[in-house]
């Protein structure tokens, strides 16, 4: 009889490609990994590592017994998943990662409400970029992640994962006080051709949106600085150094000399939660879902919600894809 946790250690080395990686992924130590693989390799009679350099590959056998592993950790999520449904208790362990607005603006009132109704279930948040995010959901290293993408830029969704819609963030112009349109009660892009921009970091999926957003308006835009967070944005933005776009969600206190102008034709990120088909039945996602949702008016206060079903009611179905505005 094969060992599931042997056949996960397997699983680990073969999708981040070395013992050391595999071991991080599952929270041991690299020797604990190298005694659940020399186990197996007893168990099963086959060699399933090799020396290669200073790492190591999978050998034929490893290979092929990767690609039954695969399905059998799938069925053994999709059965915990049914057993919990059967039951109806939001219990056990979820781990979760978002996006940093996301983590910072939604997640503690979601925790906060989950420890009050669910007291059995044990939520692990950690903050990532969903361009890491969910190819750790695909692997299984995650039961969910917290993503975002910009309606002029959709996150190709994996195929494997289900997607539930949170909420829709707007997102409005920072300029500096002494710009001339500062005073506007709103902008058109295109009246802000030229002008010095600050953006996120180059391999973000907020300067891409940026760039492809100012593209269309400007040959080529003129981002002067960049920086990851947009509290540092709006200093930025404040010592008079660039305008910045930035999503409700992701807004601090505003410095006394930035305005924040809304836009003429209206930018938004949507905001989604991403998890494994294997685990759709289970009531932890239903109920992390729930609570993001929830959360959403708080974070958003000022917000009013365009009526096509961008902000869904949390009673809604989980899983489904829900129109987006136009």
């Amino acid at each position: 009889m094969l060992d599931l946790e042997r056949l996960r250690a397997l699983h680990a080395v073969a999708a981040y490609g070395s013992v050391s990686a595999a071991a991080d992924v599952l929270h041991v130590t690299t020797s604990a990994v190298s005694q659940q693989l020399a186990k197996l390799e007893r168990e099963t009679g086959q060699k399933l590592l090799e020396r290669n350099g200073r790492g190591v590959r999978l050998t034929d056998a490893a290979e092929l017994l990767v690609a039954h592993a695969e399905r059998i950790l799938s069925l053994v999520e999709q059965a915990q998943a049914d057993l919990e449904a059967h039951r109806g208790s939001v219990i056990g362990r979820l781990s979760v990662a978002a996006f940093p607005t996301a983590v910072r603006g939604l997640i503690p009132d979601a925790l906060g409400r989950l420890r009050a109704d669910h007291p059995d279930l044990h939520v692990q948040v950690r903050e990532d970029d969903p361009m890491r995010s969910m190819p750790l959901v695909v692997r299984g290293d995650l039961d969910m992640a917290v993503v975002q993408d910009w309606n002029n830029e959709p996150l190709p969704l994996p195929e494997g994962l289900c997607k539930g819609v949170i909420c829709d963030d707007p997102a409005d112009v920072a300029l500096p006080a002494a710009h001339p349109l500062a005073g506007r009660a709103e902008i058109a892009l295109e009246e802000l051709s030229g002008d010095p921009w600050i953006s996120a970091s180059p391999d973000s999926i907020c300067c891409d949106w940026l760039l492809r957003m100012l593209r269309a308006v400007d040959s080529e835009p003129n981002i002067m600085h960049m920086a990851h967070e947009f509290a540092t944005q709006l200093a930025l933005v404040d010592a008079g150094l660039g305008n910045a776009v930035l999503p409700r969600l992701g807004r601090c206190d505003v410095p006394a000399g930035v305005r924040v102008v809304p836009l003429k034709e209206p930018l938004y990120r949507r905001v989604y939660a991403v998890w494994r088909e294997e685990a759709a039945r289970r009531p932890a996602i239903r109920a992390m879902v729930d609570a993001l949702r929830k959360a959403v008016p708080a974070a958003l206060p000022d917000t009013s919600f365009p009526s096509t079903g961008a902000f869904p009611d949390p009673a809604a179905p989980v899983g489904v894809s829900y129109p987006v505005p136009v």
